[in-house]
């Protein structure tokens, strides 16, 4: 008998908390090409980071099983081996919030958007790995004792991809199927280290899947019932976000002046 994988709604950090790559804010690997006027950042997003109880409170209602969420690492050390403690705490807040309310609450390390003083090939320099080694360690101390699971990369293979064969992400390279080749295999040695750490490595979630919300809902009804046996699976997103790392539509939208669901009956009955 299949057991049915945990179903989390995914919080993109860089995309809704708002306070990245302006002035006097944590910088990312979008900073350059933002400063260059080739797309925008940010900006204020949704306001998450002062807001996130408030779009946590009406996740019960959606009958998913808790969050993914990002611990966003340029914002956690914003200059490389400057920690912001601040930080740490506040997203130890808001996850003993979404455990209060009875949500699970799995946390990821790295994003679309890590730190600029990572370099914008970050995957291919040999010096990052004993960065996000640390990294790692951090937000398992800040909030492995509370986060019901935590992962490495949001997507690896995804920022790969987006980075050095299509050209929509950092590095914005295009066809540079060497240097994706290397950047996939420097990656998944991370990777591989931390599941073999006696800090992280417990901690780590097993096989997971990322479905999107945007096309037709067969679709999404296909791929769920393919994901069925991963241990967690990630609806794409909780809240659609702001800026370059964005997707289009979330299952909660902000009003005049509250939150409340969009999504439709029939898709979130999909997951039951």
């Amino acid at each position: 008998m299949t057991v049915r994988p945990r179903v989390l709604a995914t919080l993109e950090g860089y995309a809704v908390e708002g306070g990245f790559d302006r002035a006097y804010e944590p910088a990312t690997c979008y900073s350059p090409t933002i400063a260059l006027g080739r797309h925008p950042g940010p900006g204020d997003a949704c306001g998450l980071w002062r807001d996130y109880e408030r779009v946590l409170d009406l996740v019960p209602s959606l009958g998913l099983d808790g969050v993914r969420l990002t611990l966003e690492w340029a914002r956690i050390e914003p200059r490389r081996g400057v920690v912001d403690e601040g930080a740490l705490v506040r997203y130890r807040e808001v996850i003993a919030h979404a455990r209060s309310l009875g949500l699970d609450a799995t946390v990821v390390v790295v994003d679309a958007a890590w730190p600029s003083w990572l370099g914008l090939e970050a995957w291919l320099l040999p010096w990052v790995g004993e960065y996000l080694v640390a990294h790692a360690r951090r937000v398992v101390d800040a909030v492995g004792d509370l986060a019901t699971g935590l992962r490495v990369f949001a997507d690896r293979v995804g920022i790969v991809e987006r980075g050095f064969l299509v050209g929509e992400a950092p590095p914005w390279r295009r066809g540079a199927t060497d240097d994706a080749a290397s950047a996939l295999e420097r990656s998944g040695e991370l990777e591989r280290a931390l599941r073999g750490d006696p800090l992280v490595g417990p901690r780590l979630v097993g096989a997971a899947r990322t479905l999107s919300l945007e096309g037709p809902l067969d679709a999404l009804r296909s791929a769920w019932i393919d994901a069925r046996g991963c241990d967690e699976v990630y609806v794409r997103s909780l809240v659609g976000g702001v800026g370059p790392s964005a997707v289009p539509t979330g299952l909660l939208a902000r009003g005049k002046d509250q939150w409340a669901p969009t999504a439709a009956a029939e898709l979130l009955a999909v997951f039951v």
